[in-house]
Formats: structure tokens, sequence, C-alpha cells
């Protein structure tokens, strides 16, 4: 595990994190001074993280371990998504992990307050980006539900299900209970594929019809069954499948 301290340290990776010579003092306080005046988009990933691991771990150069993160798990925003027992398998101390999952959960809750503020159906482009930083390295399928007022203003949104790598349970019955608990008119099914591949299966496909039957039953729409993998969301009703 990497901890704080004088001396050289195994980092995880077969990388020897060196003390921090006072060299590297100056290197951290160039590249604050540069994300400061620049922002993020001034960075590469692998500064952006390395300035994230600062505060975890003083006094080593942590620059070689950020460019392990990000090759072992593939990009800025993995390292960010990973569990915490990925993050911990790979070297890191529990401190470094908080902090790591501190900025992911921070930028998850951000993407809800700003979906919460305005009409789901008006700001579809910002839903899909919450979606895709909450759900798209889930490790395995979470079934999640956005409840709708009239105005389509998002009245809440929930994790219905956890399940494996490749099915979450869901419940029409269930989730027309919870819709008319909340008083919501609409619903949004939302659920990722792990393997990162967003194409819906038939599985989902006869799922969301069952949902659509049982919440029209009771006047409660159903506006979309988005689907989150790697890369653009799955959309079934654009795709025509609901």
């Amino acid at each position: 595990m990497i901890e704080a301290g004088p001396d050289p340290l195994l980092d995880g990776f077969g990388l020897v994190a060196e003390p921090e010579e006072p060299g590297h003092a100056g290197h951290r306080a160039r590249l604050r001074a540069r994300f400061l005046k620049g922002g993020g988009d001034a960075l590469p990933d692998y500064e952006l993280l390395e300035l994230l691991l600062f505060g975890a771990i003083p006094r080593i150069d942590v620059k070689p371990l950020a460019k392990a993160l990000i090759r072992r798990f593939g990009s800025y925003g993995r390292v960010l998504s990973a569990q915490p027992a990925e993050l911990s398998a790979a070297g890191l101390s529990e401190r470094a992990v908080a902090e790591i999952k501190l900025v992911h959960a921070s930028a998850v809750r951000l993407g809800r307050e700003e979906t919460l503020q305005r009409p789901v159906i008006s700001s579809w482009s910002r839903l899909l980006d919450y979606l895709r930083s909450a759900m798209s390295h889930e490790p395995v399928e979470q079934f999640r539900l956005l409840f709708l007022d009239r105005k389509n203003a998002l009245i809440a949104d929930e994790i219905q299900a956890r399940g494996t790598v490749d099915h979450a349970p869901a419940y029409p019955r269930e989730i027309v209970k919870r819709s008319l608990e909340l008083g919501a008119t609409a619903i949004i099914l939302v659920h990722n594929h792990p393997s990162g591949d967003p194409t819906p299966s038939k599985d989902d496909i006869a799922m969301t019809r069952e949902i659509v039957k049982a919440a029209g039953a009771l006047g409660i729409a159903v506006h979309d069954h988005i689907i989150v993998g790697r890369g653009e969301p799955a959309s079934l009703k654009s795709m025509g499948l609901m």
C-alpha cells in the first residue's frame, strides 16, 4: 500500500516511488499554477491525476504512479470510476482511494444537481452526461429509475436494484408502486451494461415492454429506456423498440 513517508515505496505497479527531492516541490507548485490559470483543459490526464494525488501522497514523486494508473484502468475517468477495492489492489492507500472517490462522487452529485434544476426532456444531453458519469464504469448492472412530474422535471433519481455483471432485476409492480408513491406521471428507465456494449438484449426489450404496459394501465408514461455503456448510451425509444 502506498503511504506518505521518506523511504522508497513500491506503488503496486512494480514501480518505485522515490522520496521527493526539492525539485519536485517546484514541480508541484508549477502544476498547481498551470491548473489555476488554465483549468483542467490545460493539463493532460496524467497530470490532472497527479495533481489529485498530491494531497494524499506528500513528499513523493507521483507522476510515474499517475501514468501507471491511467495505463492500468484505461483513462482518467475510469480511474475515478474504479471501485475502491480495485484501487486498493492497484497499490493505493486508503487515503488516496478516498481522495479519488471523493472527486468522482462530487462530479456525480454536480451532474445530478444540474439535472434536477431543469426539465429532463429539454436537457437531454446533460442527462446523458450525468448517467454516463454515474454508471458507465460500474462493475455490475444497476437498474435506475428517473421519476418525472407533469412538467418533466425530475422528482427523484433512485437505484432500484443492483445485480450481477449481466443482469439486474426489474419488477413492473414495484416500479409502478414507487411511481404512485412519488406522484410521478412519467418515468425513464436506465440500466448499465458492464461489458461496455449498450446494445439492448432480448430480455431488455421484453422487460421494457412489460413495464410500459403496467405503467400505462395507471396513466404513467415511460419516456425511454436508456442503456449506458462505454460510448454513447442506447435509447430504446429512438431505436423503435418500445
